[in-house]
């Protein structure tokens, strides 16, 4: 079986934009990376149900999203003056695409017309005081996605808040909750467990991951656990990257940049507790992100500063990654995407 997988990148050095790859399950390697599209810097980006490719973009100083239709036909790009986001996700049911900037703190939102295009709604500034980390200067809005009851949650590194808002089928937005992490956290990406209420918090700047209790009612978080990314007698630097559970919601996996690693956890049956089973190389350097294959048997590590992919096979009773290929090459690859 061959599984396509979409590669987001930065185009500083050598890449030139959106790329492919494949997945041959039979042979359990990675093989054909093809140019899908040229790009300036599509460092993230999503697919919606219809098949729509939203990324990232830079153009002539200024930064936005670039849509495509099932094709890879160029469609449109709204942008506005400054640096580019670092986050898109799709609403598929309010048809809005919201974006996360880190460099301006900005919420935003987007409207899908009716052909797939972007029209831009409203961006959201978050003006709370920023943490004590150096790179805390100001607010850095890294994550926005749905919640499981259909709110909007968005991680803000430079302040070390998570903010719950309520959005209108137009794409306004509404704040109902402000959860306040520990000083330095950082928080950079969460992901909600499959069928509890949920979220698993990663602290870029701390190299955390916090178990975190969320409320219908009005949406907000209570942390009940907080543990470490990293073994204790590491000394270097590093930055939390990002962070995907298990579709049966038993493991965690975080990657570290710095120590160059994924970290494995198993989940209690409640989701309230977690506990580090694994720490395996990502065989390469900045593992920015990395993806779960649709049935959870592969994992595919993107390593920024390397160039390269790192494939392993996931045990789905244990939970456990053992590296089968390394060294594939793929070009400032920061983002990892299964169609």
């Amino acid at each position: 079986m061959i599984q396509k997988i979409i590669l987001g990148t930065y185009t500083r050095r050598i890449s030139q934009g959106i790329y492919q790859i494949e997945l041959d399950t039979a042979t359990e390697t990675l093989n054909n990376l093809t140019l899908l599209t040229e790009e300036t810097s599509p460092t993230y980006l999503t697919k919606s149900q219809d098949d729509f490719l939203y990324s990232v973009t830079s153009r002539e100083g200024q930064g936005g999203f670039s849509s495509y239709d099932p094709q890879n036909n160029f469609l449109n790009a709204v942008t506005e003056e400054g640096a580019a986001p670092c986050y898109v996700a799709v609403d598929e049911a309010r048809q809005l695409v919201y974006g996360a900037n880190y460099h301006k703190g900005e919420l935003n939102t987007y409207k899908i017309q009716p052909d797939g295009s972007l029209a831009a709604v409203t961006s959201l500034f978050h003006k709370e005081p920023t943490g004590p980390h150096k790179n805390q200067d100001k607010a850095h809005t890294h994550y926005t996605d749905l919640t499981p009851d259909q709110r909007l949650v968005v991680c803000d590194l430079g302040t070390d808040r998570v903010y719950t808002y309520d959005v209108t089928t137009a794409g306004e937005v509404e704040e109902v909750a402000v959860y306040i992490a520990e000083p330095e956290t950082g928080p950079r990406h969460l992901v909600f467990h499959p069928n509890k209420m949920i979220a698993y918090l990663f602290g870029e700047l701390d190299s955390s991951v916090s178990v975190l209790a969320y409320d219908e009612a009005d949406g907000s978080f209570t942390q009940k656990q907080k543990v470490s990314t990293l073994p204790k007698d590491f000394t270097g630097e590093n930055g939390g990257a990002a962070i995907r559970i298990s579709n049966d919601g038993r493991y965690l996996y975080a990657s570290n940049r710095g120590h160059n690693s994924i970290a494995v956890y198993a989940i209690a049956e409640d989701g309230l507790q977690i506990e580090l089973i694994q720490s395996i190389s990502t065989e390469g350097d900045f593992p920015r992100d990395f993806a779960l294959s649709p049935d959870n048997n592969y994992v595919v590590v993107a390593n920024q500063n390397s160039d390269n992919l790192t494939l392993y096979r996931r045990d789905n009773e244990n939970g456990l990654l053992s590296m089968l290929q390394k060294d594939v090459f793929a070009p400032e690859a920061v983002c990892v995407y299964f169609e």
